[in-house]
């Protein structure tokens, strides 16, 4: 009886099994939102977005009757948008776009001395953090959102061309009251294809940016028309449509 009890363990002589805890996966949660977005990011540098986050947001405040009636929006690849529009936006948004990777660092010094002093706040981010800002997150202010706009800034400028950034800025921007994107900006406002938009017409998208859904393209006040023009010289400062070669 001994002999057989030492051959084999009695239930009760046996190690108890260790209970996972219920939140052991916790620790695997960051390595999944690294590799979700990696993913996110090398799917979109061949595939065209259907919709950005910010639309997304748009239509739920539009289901709720706060926002606009419709989600204006229509894609158009990099060789069917007029030079101008992207040279716009950079020469208005970003002029150091193709020689930083992602933060403008001395934009960011020169801003922060700015709103030091008072008066309109300046915003300093790139092109780069407001396609991450406007493709992958939503609208608002908080220390989360920040640090998920750097960590996607960075995933953009490594794994996208300069050119693919600036192709899918000009495309997911919003140029009006749900109005995204330049082919459904150059429709809405001027009733012509973004291959068509002129430098005084891009120039004017591109100085509704800071606030669309406050200043209008068609109808501008003084403030659009001043920022046209301050963004129609520098367009020919940074040395007009060949500046774009800088891209490639």
């Amino acid at each position: 009886m001994q002999a057989q009890r030492s051959g084999t363990l009695d239930q009760h002589d046996r190690p108890p099994r260790r209970r996972r805890s219920r939140w052991h996966w916790l620790w695997k949660l960051p390595v999944l939102l690294v590799v979700v977005s990696v993913l996110q990011v090398l799917v979109l540098r061949v595939i065209d977005p259907p919709f950005s986050a910010y639309m997304a947001g748009r239509q739920l405040e539009a289901w709720a009757g706060n926002g606009p009636e419709r989600i204006d929006y229509a894609w158009r690849d990099w060789d069917a948008i007029a030079p101008a529009l992207p040279l716009a936006v950079i020469a208005s948004e970003d002029q150091n776009f193709a020689r930083h990777r992602g933060f403008d660092f001395d934009a960011i010094e020169k801003a922060r001395a700015h709103n030091a002093r008072g008066g309109r706040t300046r915003g300093a981010s790139t092109i780069s953090q407001q396609v991450a800002r406007n493709l992958f997150l939503w609208s608002g202010r908080s220390w989360v959102r920040k640090g998920l706009e750097a960590w996607y800034t960075v995933l953009i400028e490594l794994l996208w061309p300069k050119q693919r950034i600036l192709e899918v800025y000009v495309n997911v921007a919003e140029f009006g009251d749900g109005v995204y994107g330049a082919q459904a900006a150059a429709r809405r406002f001027y009733g012509r294809d973004a291959s068509a938009l002129d430098w005084t017409q891009s120039a004017r998208l591109a100085a509704v940016l800071p606030s669309p859904r406050r200043y209008s393209a068609t109808r501008p006040g003084p403030y659009v028309q001043r920022r046209t023009q301050a963004i129609q010289r520098q367009m020919r400062q940074i040395g007009g449509e060949a500046h774009l070669r800088q891209l490639d």
